[in-house]
């Protein structure tokens, strides 16, 4: 079995492994409505994003590195443990950047808010995006494949890591050495800060797999959040998520002001 088979299917057990986990000793109790309704709009936003993607995600990246990979910023590095480091590292740091991007900018954010919606936060929290945001990150990808000159093989080890960081920091679950390991990748306990219902609280902690880059950039924070998801945006199943998109929390804040309030 190659090592991509090997990932993908340690990704799969994780996934597994950690919805256990959840059921046994979950860090938080968000209350079974709430714990059911996320679990089934999460799952159905997996299911059609993988049908709509399913051809783009990871099979475009590998085409893009196979054609286009050779020319880029690493495909003139020698050693092949000294590419693949450096590959993985500045793959996680662009992916970061696109994370921080998507919470800065307006244009991007009406698509990543709906991964945070969510008002639980639980390892299928990691399927919750729109379709237009994965297939926005995908082109950006694909950009920083060919810029870097990623080997096809290393994007596709990359990508798996990742879903299976994505997977494992959404869980819902507290462990020991937690915070000592938060030093070096991204926890649950980090990653449950950047789904706090407070924005100034969720504008952190970016990163994906390292951590470094939240201390480097000084977008680390360290704390319990009171609530999960967002406060002004709801939705109660897959179709509102999908056109949750295409209202802000301008536009509800607008509503809500020509909404006259009755008498006291």
């Amino acid at each position: 079995m190659d090592l991509q088979k090997l990932l993908l299917f340690a990704a799969i057990g994780a996934f597994c492994l950690l919805l256990v986990m959840e059921v046994i000793r979950p860090y938080r109790n968000f209350g079974a409505e709430i714990a059911k309704a996320s679990f089934a709009t999460n799952t159905k936003a997996f299911l059609f994003n993988n049908v709509i993607l399913s051809v783009f995600s990871a099979s475009s990246l590998y085409v893009i590195a196979e054609r286009y990979g050779q020319a880029g910023l690493l495909s003139g590095v020698e050693s092949r443990a000294v590419e693949w480091f450096l590959s993985f590292v500045l793959f996680d740091f662009s992916v970061y950047l696109w994370h921080a991007s998507g919470h800065k900018f307006e244009v991007l954010w009406r698509f990543h808010k709906i991964h945070h919606s969510d008002k639980s936060i639980n390892v299928t929290t990691g399927f919750r995006f729109h379709v237009f945001d994965l297939f926005l990150e995908l082109i950006y990808k694909c950009i920083v494949v060919v810029i870097l000159g990623l080997e096809a093989q290393i994007v596709l080890v990359c990508e798996i890591l990742r879903l299976f960081f994505v997977l494992f920091h959404h869980s819902n679950i507290s462990f020991r050495g937690e915070k000592w390991l938060s030093q070096i990748i991204i926890t649950p306990a980090l990653h449950r800060v950047h789904h706090s219902a407070l924005r100034s609280e969720h504008d952190s902690n970016y990163g994906i797999v390292l951590s470094i880059w939240d201390r480097m950039f000084d977008t680390r924070k360290e704390l319990i959040p009171e609530r999960i998801g967002l406060d002004l945006i709801e939705a109660d199943n897959f179709v509102q998520l999908f056109f949750l998109a295409f209202i802000t929390e301008r536009h509800v804040v607008r509503l809500l002001r020509m909404i006259p309030r009755g008498k006291r």
